[in-house]
């Protein structure tokens, strides 16, 4: 299954990046095509990415280098953080939220490539060994420090989320912050530990966040989420006791859903929760388990 934030069409170059004269050549094509992101909004035209030539890039002012995200067609693709918050005639700057929910399925999958990227570069600019600047090699796919020789790597947090089940109903929570204004109710999540298998952290975030002890855990499907650089890690767990003890200081509410209800939600009807919508891969475990489709 693919889910909003995949489907990336780009051959990322592998080979290529190891040439670092090809990239430098590269971003300098006519036929190179680059995605502008002003404090990480993302340039469209219409609903679709706003890709623009070199010269049209070079008058928003990038700060950074180009990064290089891959190649289509045979032209190189490039995402770059440009200065000028004005953009070009027939053009927008968007929050990739809400552009992801218009574009075609492939350009969001590049959109998360391109936004994760960009934000690792911005905020990592200093070596984390020796403190010096580093300096971003193969089209932007590491940070070498001139100083000690350290290389760093963009990265991936992998995050475990999971729609616990008890027969005709699951468990949703609402974790202290921004949701709780929505009265969006989704699946628990939680980081995945050094040292630890997706299974074990769906079971220890489960028994944190509320209390419950799990069995059974079947994986779904996974996301990019690039706010700012996570993979969602989708599973359905079983749970093995039913008394919720919600941890109160990280959750405003957990509570058992059923079946009915949580359908009712989904189709936008009238419930006792709001559902997560289509971007988030919580709404699409939910819908897997309403059509039956989890095998234990």
């Amino acid at each position: 299954m693919q889910h909003i934030f995949s489907a990336n069409p780009l051959d990322r170059g592998e080979a290529l990046r190891r040439d670092e004269a090809w990239l430098t050549d590269a971003a300098k094509r006519f036929d190179a095509r680059f995605l502008p992101f002003h404090r990480l909004n993302v340039l469209l035209e219409g609903t679709a990415l706003g890709w623009l030539d070199i010269l049209s890039v070079e008058a928003m002012q990038p700060t950074l280098p180009p990064v290089f995200l891959g190649m289509l067609n045979d032209q190189p693709h490039f995402v770059v953080n440009v200065d000028a918050a004005e953009a070009p005639l027939g053009y927008r700057f968007s929050d990739c939220r809400m552009a992801a929910m218009q574009a075609p399925l492939e350009e969001t999958g590049i959109m998360a490539q391109a936004r994760a990227q960009l934000d690792w570069h911005r905020r990592h600019r200093f070596c984390s060994v020796c403190g010096e600047q580093s300096e971003m090699r193969r089209g932007g796919q590491l940070r070498a420090c001139p100083s000690c020789d350290a290389q760093h790597f963009p990265r991936t947090d992998p995050v475990a989320i999971m729609l616990v089940v008890d027969g005709d109903r699951c468990l949703l929570g609402q974790p202290k912050g921004p949701l709780v204004k929505t009265g969006v109710y989704s699946a628990l999540a939680g980081f995945i530990d050094q040292g630890e298998s997706i299974e074990e952290a769906v079971r220890r975030e489960v028994k944190e966040e509320a209390g419950l002890e799990v069995g059974d855990v079947r994986y779904h499907s996974s996301q990019p989420w690039p706010f700012p650089s996570s993979l969602m890690i989708g599973c359905h767990a079983r749970a093995t006791s039913t008394d919720i003890h919600m941890d109160e200081e990280e959750m405003h509410d957990v509570r058992w859903v059923e079946r009915d209800d949580i359908a009712r939600a989904m189709r936008d009807e009238p419930a006792s929760v709001k559902a997560p919508g289509p971007i988030a891969i919580a709404h699409h475990l939910i819908a897997a388990w309403l059509a039956g489709d989890v095998r234990w």
